[in-house]
């Protein structure tokens, strides 16, 4: 770093703290708020976990947005090649057609995070929209012989959007609004039989909180069987100590995705990472953890 030039850090600074901004700005919290009751308002029923990723296993919407982006990158390069004009237009249509589906698994993701998450992604969405706007004019001039001014507005939409992305990448990657919260679980769980105490401290039909060494879990007793999961949700550690028990699932009180007691699959996002799952037994009355065995 100290053989970093003064003016490179300088501007790395400003770049970090232009990425980092939206988060604290306030007034945004109007706008999100009515606008993430909306997009839970929805009538998306199931396909709302198939938007989230769950199937997947991890969020569905970075992948999807390698498709707009990577038919308007296209496109500008076609732009400037010998023939290539027509591909360019068919290519910048494209990725217009794609643009919705791709912001749809965003919303909906977007309508689940915390109000600082939610200000960095409304800012990231506007700057897309303000991308397809664009992209929609230049695809308009194309048609009306305007290419020229078609490239230039297709310009536009690339700088646009990649400055979005840029922000998008930020949200993700440095505010965590993606990645398996739970991820660490298998590093921090203990590998031998450790007691959480005795199966009486845990009474039937709740979530209780305990500790194993430094990890977290929580304990949900069903008759003479105890299923032990990590206790800070994998979406964005909510606390499952405090969630609710639906139908052999355990609900977060946060987001409200759920896991199956069993083996911590995910029944309803927006986590679409298992919920990591504790090996239990009894022993002379008290009960006892460890990672469960590779395989």
């Amino acid at each position: 770093m100290e053989n970093t030039p003064l003016r490179t850090r300088r501007w790395s600074r400003r770049l970090r703290q232009a990425l980092d901004a939206p988060e604290h700005w306030d007034l945004l919290d109007a706008p999100a708020r009515p606008l993430a009751k909306a997009v839970e308002a929805l009538p998306l029923g199931p396909y709302r976990d198939a938007l989230h990723g769950v199937w997947l296993g991890h969020p569905l919407h970075p992948a999807m947005v390698q498709l707009p982006i990577g038919f308007w990158t296209s496109a500008a390069v076609l732009d400037y090649l010998p023939g290539g004009h027509r591909s360019a237009d068919t290519l910048v249509a494209a990725g217009l057609l794609t643009a919705g589906p791709t912001a749809l698994t965003g919303w909906v993701d977007w309508a689940r995070l915390d109000p600082s998450r939610r200000r960095t992604g409304l800012v990231h969405a506007l700057g897309n929209t303000t991308g397809v706007l664009l992209y929609a004019g230049s695809l308009v001039a194309r048609c009306r012989g305007h290419r020229a001014r078609g490239r230039l507005l297709g310009l536009a939409g690339a700088t646009v959007v990649s400055a979005a992305a840029a922000l998008g990448g930020h949200l993700a990657y440095r505010q965590a609004a993606g990645p398996d919260r739970a991820a660490a679980v298998p590093r921090l769980a203990p590998a031998d039989w450790v007691s959480l105490g005795a199966v009486e401290d845990f009474p039937e039909g709740k979530p209780v909180r305990a500790t194993a060494g430094e990890l977290a879990v929580v304990v949900v007793r069903e008759g003479d069987r105890c299923h032990v999961l990590a206790e800070r949700c994998a979406h964005l550690s909510g606390p499952l100590s405090e969630g609710s028990l639906v139908e052999g699932c355990l609900r977060c009180p946060w987001h409200g995705s759920t896991f199956r007691l069993r083996d911590g699959e995910v029944v309803h996002g927006p986590a679409t990472a298992p919920q990591p799952v504790m090996e239990a037994r009894v022993l002379s009355g008290h009960l006892e953890i460890r990672l469960p065995a590779a395989g």
